[in-house]
């Protein structure tokens, strides 16, 4: 038997996964497999996993995180490029005893102010959909550059050697497509593994053998050619890793299917997020299963909530905000309180992220347009601030007042807190070190606890 037709005996004809199999059959460099050790943080990290939550489209700053009195004492007056002023469509309250201003549309993320840490000073490079994605991702606003989840694997690896350290919870692309959490240059070990769908979540997760002994009897069987190839290949680092990466497929078709089944949760579990487990969709599936990733050892989950489309985009009907708001409010705090009651809100980091904010204007009828000049997102858990916001706007939004944040600021501080320093986590390709922050970006101590 060749050993090419010992791979599709075990896996499929596809790939089982990105982290896995993609690098196994491909003809590219040496790479760690995907449970292997990272490089290793620079000094002691507050966090040692991330969930990053993204909001697709650009959810409004001005009617859920940074309040503007005088927005609404203003309203209708000519201001940006003629544009009528446009008051906040909910009402702001103070939540919490640390008295953070979150309006009615994430009522339930309000009552979690006492643990977040919002940055209303948040600025980013460009405003189309596409490239402020990238830019949020990877770093880089223009050419595709590895992503931030992938840097994460990469430097800390992961501590579950049957599971990916760097998974994808997509129901539907998002603008950038794979580009989100691609590896790029880095070993393909590090790329996201994209999961979709709570009924399929990962193609040929079921192994085709019929029974564990019997895969266990066919990867000996590849382990003793892969030995034959080697030995008539010396020096060859490639084939050392591509057999490690064969004993994580073989694992995570153990360990996944129990990481992703929620039916395994208690019912008040189930509706403390507000997940029928017979009917497993929506953020309320995602956070479930980011929080048991996390404790399984996963490194870095990314939790989109919306695809290219039907998403925080809402330039026709800022109305459309509440629809999308009932999908998230709940089930993101239900993961902060759950996170917290496990012990595991110490170590995790949450992130709460959009590409851009929306004008302080009216766009079209009853919408609001791109506005990357300024915007809010928040983190909670390990090192930062509790009940606390850094940054603020002018009074209506509009521009940075104080303290602004830009995309490699941003990342330069998550890399802190999970003990990296940016300016030392590189990666040799073309002839120059490259990096997640570029030739840019400064922690923003101010978020720091």
């Amino acid at each position: 038997m060749q050993r090419r037709q010992a791979i599709r005996s075990l896996f499929g004809a596809s790939a089982l996964m990105p982290a896995v199999v993609g690098d196994l059959l491909a003809d590219g460099s040496p790479s760690q497999h995907a449970a292997g050790p990272g490089r290793g943080p620079h000094f002691a990290p507050k966090a040692k996993n991330v969930i990053f939550i993204y909001l697709s489209g650009g959810f409004s700053h001005i009617d859920t995180f940074d309040y503007k009195p005088a927005l609404i004492e203003r309203a209708g007056e000519k201001h940006h490029r003629g544009k009528p002023l446009f008051a906040p469509s909910w009402e702001f309250k103070p939540r919490g005893r640390s008295g953070l201003m979150v309006s009615e549309l994430f009522p339930h993320i309000g009552s979690c102010a006492d643990d977040l840490c919002l940055i209303r000073s948040l600025t980013s490079d460009h405003g189309n959909h596409f490239q402020a994605t990238l830019g949020l991702h990877t770093g880089s606003f223009t050419v595709p550059r590895p992503s931030f989840g992938s840097w994460t694997s990469y430097g800390l690896g992961n501590e579950n050697r049957d599971l990916p350290s760097f998974v994808v919870l997509a129901p539907r692309m998002p603008y950038a497509g794979g580009q989100v959490w691609g590896n790029e240059f880095l070993p393909a070990a590090h790329a996201g593994t994209r999961i979709a769908d709570p009924a399929d979540p990962v193609p040929n997760l079921r192994r085709l053998s019929p029974s564990e002994q019997v895969q266990r009897l066919e990867l000996d069987l590849l382990g003793q050619l892969d030995r034959r190839h080697g030995f008539e290949r010396p020096g060859d680092g490639r084939l050392a890793a591509r057999m490690k990466s064969f004993e994580t497929a073989f694992g995570m078709q153990m360990q996944m299917p129990d990481a992703l089944d929620v039916k395994r949760e208690s019912k008040a579990t189930l509706a403390e997020y507000g997940l029928d487990p017979d009917a497993p969709r929506g953020m309320a599936w995602q956070c479930l299963v980011a929080r048991r990733l996390v404790e399984r050892g996963v490194r870095f989950v990314e939790l989109i909530d919306t695809g290219s489309n039907r998403n925080w985009d809402s330039h026709s009907n800022m109305r459309d905000h509440e629809r999308l708001a009932r999908n998230v409010d709940r089930p993101v705090a239900a993961l902060l309180r759950d996170l917290k009651s496990r012990g595991l809100f110490g170590d995790t980091l949450v992130v709460f992220a959009t590409e851009f904010g929306r004008t302080p204007t009216r766009d079209g009828d009853y919408g609001r347009g791109h506005h990357p000049a300024c915007f809010s997102g928040w983190l909670a858990g390990a090192g930062v601030k509790a009940g606390h916001v850094h940054g603020e706007t002018d009074e209506l939004g509009h521009q940075v007042a104080s303290d602004p944040v830009g995309t490699h600021d941003f990342h330069a501080t998550l890399l802190h807190l999970l003990g990296f320093d940016h300016t030392r986590l590189t990666y040799r390709h073309g002839g120059r070190d490259f990096r997640l922050t570029d030739v840019g970006g400064e922690i923003v101590p101010g978020v720091l606890a």
